[in-house]
Formats: C-alpha cells, sequence, structure tokens
C-alpha cells in the first residue's frame, strides 16, 4: 500500500503544479517570454514573478525543453553544475527528463544522498544521461521516492523526494533573481 501512496502523491504534486504553471502562463505578464515580469513593473507583479518562478521547475516552460531551459539560464545552470558529477552538464543531466522540476530535485537527491545521477535518471526516464548506460532499467519509469528506496534502501524516499523538491523550488526560484 505504501508503494502506492508515493508514485500517487508524486504524481498529483505534479499534476497541481503544472496546472498552475499553465493557467499562469496563459497570462500576460507584462514582459516577451513565459518568465513573467519584473518586479517593478506594478502591483502584485513581485508575487507572481516568484510564483511564476517556482512553478516553472516543475513545468517545462511551456514548449521549451528541460535542457533549453538551462541553456537560457546560465545561473542555474552554473548552481546545477556544481552538484552534478565531472563531466556531465546539467543540459545532459535535465535532456530527458519531462520537466525542469523533476531534474532539479533529482539532482539534489543525488548530491544528498550520495546516489548516482545516472541510477536515479535511469529509473526516472528509463534513459541514461549523455553516453552513459543503465545497469538495471525498470519496465516503466519510477517516480522520484520510488527510485531512492530502490536504490538507497533505508530511507524515506518519500521523505528525501519531498525535500528535493522544495529544494528544486528554492534552487530555480533563486535562479531568478
Amino acid at each position: 500500500m505504501k508503494r502506492l501512496i508515493v508514485p500517487f502523491v508524486a504524481v498529483a504534486t505534479l499534476f497541481f503544479l503544472g496546472s498552475s504553471a499553465y493557467a499562469q502562463h496563459g497570462r500576460p505578464s507584462g514582459a516577451p517570454g513565459s518568465m513573467g515580469a519584473s518586479a517593478s513593473s506594478g502591483h502584485g507583479d513581485a508575487s507572481s514573478h516568484s510564483s511564476n518562478a517556482g512553478n516553472a521547475g516543475a513545468t517545462n516552460g511551456g514548449s521549451k525543453t528541460p535542457d533549453q531551459l538551462l541553456t537560457q539560464n546560465t545561473k542555474l545552470s552554473d548552481n546545477l553544475a556544481k552538484l552534478l558529477p565531472t563531466g556531465v552538464t546539467p543540459q545532459q543531466a535535465c535532456a530527458n527528463f519531462k520537466n525542469l522540476g523533476q531534474c532539479v530535485a533529482a539532482v539534489h537527491v543525488s548530491h544528498n544522498l550520495g546516489i548516482d545521477f545516472n541510477s536515479l535518471a535511469c529509473d526516472m526516464t528509463l534513459k541514461p544521461v549523455g553516453t552513459g548506460t543503465c545497469a538495471n532499467t525498470p519496465s516503466k519509469s519510477m517516480s522520484l521516492g520510488a527510485s531512492i528506496d530502490a536504490l538507497k534502501p533505508g530511507t524515506n524516499g518519500k521523505t528525501e523526494a519531498q525535500n528535493a523538491m522544495k529544494q528544486a523550488k528554492e534552487t530555480i526560484k533563486e535562479s531568478h533573481s
């Protein structure tokens, strides 16, 4: 029963965050692009900018892939590069993820728990990072929490995934400041 709850909560969270960001993305923000308005452009824009920044991590920013978003956001890319294994760029790390938030959370889990990032990516996307290979690819993609449980037995995958999602949201928010 517990194994079913973790993926359900992760998917429900992603749907909630994704639908919120999609709804906000549809309204004009005062600046071209999908990253929101500047904090000085009017009343209420500073708070909407911060919520857009947080939600941008859970979506793919419209039609842009996570690696495209990282190419645009050099501050975020530089911050993630510090957490990734040597020789792996943030663009390579995030290329197969559905959204930027998933990738950034996986990077934090890898760094926090000492789990091989390629193994997490293989579990979550069914594809290796860059030119790597997947040793034990599951038959269907796993949630971050389920992957943590599989790769680091004895940890609470759900709690660690929630912590990583908070860290990812904060990392993405800070990169827009």
